[in-house]
């Protein structure tokens, strides 16, 4: 499949759109290190919202949707659909907290809660664990969904597509700051929005489809149904337990951190107010998970039609490299089912949706290298202009380290589910350090540390024939461990100091009985805790109830689809009534 003229006018008028109003931003990014990284924290709910959302709204994210659904069918989307109890946690629970702190980045949050050696320490490493390995390895997977779908709609060699997108993400992100990010983040999501649903709807209108009507005709129930088969007790497990029961609380993957984190912290951090922060969580959690899932969902499906085997793929597309070849790139490959000028439209969102992730994981990833480590440790008085030069030197190395970790893997779920692992175990930290005081850094170092060598260990000995484990068990084992570990040493070792405590408590404000040893501190707890808990409960049901309630209707299940619908409406209006309250006390 080959662009024409007309294909290529769309895709340049598409990114000009995105990217010129961007630029503006250029010269008040140079001021200092707070307009690079956090907006000079003046930014508004909406517009930080949708920046969230545009930054998972990658092209790996449809890949790894569509390799999902083709080998587990729609339900196999709880592995990230269960993130959602994380994202409403850190909406209600967390989200003004964070606000509160007043930190430039998450990691300065380790001096505020933790004292002496060992939080510098932690704060320092995680600056290089995060920041440039993992921030690498997330980066690599979205450069490896843009050099499939370049392949196969473009006919690109991967050295090409490497190279394009080297230089469109740092020719953006070095300039922009987070104020540009955020406004072609904006755009982006526009564009890519419509680009999905045009997506949907030529996949809908194949021949071997036969519309929504063929689709749920033509493929077995099974693979339709939002919740695994629980006469198979292995695969309900797998699915839908250990995502809902141990997943969410126990791993840290970016953008669904538990408590916060990463980009999402960083966002809530160049709010405006208390208030933005929460509201930007929100509409980011509800437009991430039922908003925009069912037009991957229905591409993917409608490739278990068009495309059976991944020979069909093969057959169809012959120049494709068989080293790419996966479910996953089953995805561009129903992108060559568009008509010239939706297939420009196409190839620009997902042109936006790749710069937009890449952007933000260079700025936030750049702002833990230079304001965590090179300040911190290394030029604690260097001025704000030399800091924002050495900013824009961290954003170059770490899209160079994204493109040679790109060549090492395979498929979307191949990252997604190694990422899942080297974060497992040390979740249920960043929930309890704000509401528990005896957590300290040592805890975290041993966590982290843990964690890291439990999947290695389990990783290499699989590779050596020493045993064999599941991912799910993987996962248990890892989160197990793990936890034995952070709790014991945070007995083991001495509590944080209690000046350090207090100032703690008299910033963040923290609600609950956690903090009882530090009432003579006379603080007033920010939030309303049961209250909280409330809207939490509220807001997941809300959003599950939205999604299963589109696919229904979408299934021409209209009995389900309004019970759904009426669910969905009902806690949608307790939570606005909640909100509304909590606004008109604070």
């Amino acid at each position: 499949m080959q662009l024409n003229t007309l294909d290529w006018w769309v895709v340049a008028g598409c990114l000009a759109a995105a990217f010129v109003p961007a630029l503006w931003f250029t010269r008040r990014a140079g001021r200092g290190t707070d307009e690079f990284f956090a907006s000079g924290r003046a930014a508004p709910w909406w517009l930080i919202g949708t920046s969230m959302v545009a930054t998972t709204f990658s092209t790996d994210t449809p890949n790894l949707v569509t390799d999902l659904v083709r080998s587990g069918g729609v339900s196999a989307n709880w592995a990230w659909w269960a993130f959602l109890v994380t994202g409403m946690a850190t909406v209600f629970l967390y989200a003004r907290m964070w606000r509160r702190s007043g930190a430039l980045t998450d990691l300065e949050f380790y001096e505020l809660r933790y004292s002496g050696r060992p939080a510098a320490a932690v704060r320092g490493v995680r600056a290089v664990y995060l920041g440039l390995v993992f921030n690498a390895v997330i980066m690599a997977a979205v450069t490896l969904a843009a050099v499939k779908i370049a392949h196969v709609l473009l006919g690109w060699e991967r050295s090409t597509t490497l190279i394009v997108c080297f230089l469109l993400s740092v020719g953006f992100s070095v300039m922009s700051g987070l104020w540009g990010v955020m406004v072609a983040d904006m755009v982006q999501f526009v564009i890519a929005m419509i680009g999905v649903f045009a997506a949907a709807r030529a996949a809908l209108n194949a021949p071997q489809v036969g519309g929504l009507s063929g689709l749920v005709e033509k493929l077995d129930p099974q693979t339709l149904a939002f919740l695994p088969e629980f006469s198979n007790g292995s695969v309900f497990v797998s699915v839908l337990v250990v995502p809902l029961a141990v997943q969410w609380w126990a791993v840290w993957y970016p953008g669904s951190e538990p408590g916060g984190g990463s980009y999402i912290a960083q966002r809530m951090l160049a709010a405006q107010d208390e208030n933005h922060a929460l509201k930007a969580v929100l509409w980011f959690n509800v437009a991430h998970y039922a908003l925009r899932p069912w037009p991957w969902i229905l591409v993917a499906l409608a490739s278990l039609l068009v495309y059976p085997e991944l020979a069909d793929i093969r057959t169809a597309l012959p120049h494709i490299d068989p080293a790419l070849l996966g479910n996953d790139i089953a995805y561009p490959a129903m992108l060559t089912l568009l008509p010239h000028g939706l297939l420009g439209l196409l190839v620009a969102s997902l042109t936006a949706a790749y710069v937009s992730t890449m952007s933000t994981h260079l700025n936030w990833g750049a702002s833990y290298l230079v304001n965590d480590l090179y300040r911190r440790f290394l030029r604690p008085a260097a001025s704000e202009r030399h800091l924002v030069r050495v900013s824009r030197l961290a954003t170059v190395g770490l899209m160079g380290c994204a493109v040679l970790f790109s060549l090492v893997l395979e498929t979307a779920s191949e990252a997604f589910r190694l990422l899942l692992s080297f974060g497992a175990g040390t979740g249920l930290i960043y929930l309890l350090r704000w509401y528990w005081w005896r957590i300290n850094a040592w805890s975290e170092i041993s966590a982290m540390t843990v964690s890291f060598l439990v999947t290695l260990t389990i990783h290499l000995s699989q590779r050596a024939g020493l045993f064999s484990l599941g991912p799910d068990a993987a996962l248990l084992w890892t989160v197990g461990v793990t936890t034995a570990v952070w709790v014991s040493v945070t007995f083991m070792t001495p509590s944080v100091d209690r000046e350090t405590l207090t100032g703690f408590v008299l910033r963040i404000r923290p609600a609950g009985p956690g903090w009882r040893d530090f009432a003579s501190a006379k603080w007033t707890p920010g939030d309303n805790l049961p209250r909280s808990l409330l809207s939490w409960t509220l807001g997941c049901t809300f959003v599950y109830a939205a999604l299963f309630a589109t696919g229904s209707f979408l299934y021409g299940r209209t009995g389900s689809g309004a019970l759904l619908g009426g669910i969905a409406l009902v806690t949608g209006l307790a939570l606005s009534k909640l909100l509304r309250s909590d606004h008109s006390e604070s």
